[in-house]
């Protein structure tokens, strides 16, 4: 399908069809027409069971992550697109080893923001069991109530007045254009990020030639997303585990801070150790 006659690259992007989702698709878009000016990309919108039913999962466990990759996965299979973008925190952890990531991006802010008040703050809301236990040392006064939908969603729920604040991720509202909403940034060792915030993944299909993505592949997110990735398969992080993780690369080292309820640790260790510092930190924060 790619020869590699720079003229006829012809990419068909899948992505799930909300405004984040599309934002996303354009950074990497862009970054391939950067070095394949005359590449012919395609977006192609996917509507998943989670876009369409979410209202009507509650937060069990059974991987409600996975309804927002399935369509997608099955449209890789059956080779309607070529690759799929994801928010990598989207990506369930145990992946099909047919259709695997073959690109991370570089990393956006991965941190959490507060969006509204910063001062009277009675209720905050989110959904993420992660954000709520780490709030709730923040914000000991304060009610954390659920709240669900897309970015747009959320926001219209706090300006209707629903609650006094919100938690997001730094990086969706950035990639939005919404980064003046943004009331206070929680620092890494505040609220722990989730595995993989703030990379975007491109999956694709096993033993297929996607060199035309080296112009976004960033080595650094690959070894933080396999710690970071490793530690929540470890824990068992479905969609609603109380577990974050976060790795930082310095040199040929990796520092990966992780948290699971309220237990937080923080181990290193040499980058091509990535998964089993995230394998060994769950099991120290978990005993």
């Amino acid at each position: 399908h790619h020869e590699s006659g720079v003229n006829n690259l012809k990419i068909r992007i899948g992505t799930r069809s909300s405004p984040l989702a599309l934002a996303q698709v354009k950074i990497i878009s862009d970054t391939i027409k950067s070095s394949w000016p005359d590449a012919e990309i395609i977006t192609v919108p996917i509507a998943t069971s989670g876009d369409r039913n979410m209202s009507a999962f509650v937060s069990d466990n059974s991987g409600v992550k996975g309804l927002f990759t399935l369509e997608i996965e099955e449209a890789l299979r059956r080779r309607e697109i070529d690759i799929a973008v994801h928010s990598l925190k989207d990506l369930p952890v145990n992946l099909d080893s047919s259709l695997p990531v073959v690109a991370y991006s570089k990393r956006a802010d991965p941190r959490d923001v507060l969006v509204g008040s910063s001062t009277e703050i009675k209720i905050i809301g989110t959904s993420s069991l992660r954000r709520r236990f780490q709030a709730a040392k923040i914000f000991p006064d304060s009610k954390i109530l659920p709240l669900r939908g897309n970015i747009g969603t959320r926001l219209r729920k706090l300006d209707e007045g629903q609650y006094s604040a919100i938690i997001l991720s730094a990086a969706g509202l950035e990639r939005l254009g919404l980064s003046k909403r943004i009331s206070r940034f929680f620092e890494v060792d505040e609220i722990v990020p989730a595995a993989g915030q703030g990379i975007l993944a491109c999956q694709g299909r096993q033993g297929e030639d996607y060199s035309y993505l080296d112009c976004v592949n960033c080595e650094t997110s690959r070894y933080c997303a396999a710690a970071e990735r490793s530690f929540a398969r470890a824990i068992g992080a479905g969609c609603n585990v109380p577990a974050g993780a976060f790795a930082e690369v310095h040199g040929e080292t990796l520092t990966l801070r992780g948290i699971f309820e309220s237990h937080m640790g923080i181990m290193t260790g040499r980058l091509e150790e990535a998964e089993t510092v995230g394998k060994n930190l769950a099991e120290a924060v978990m005993s």
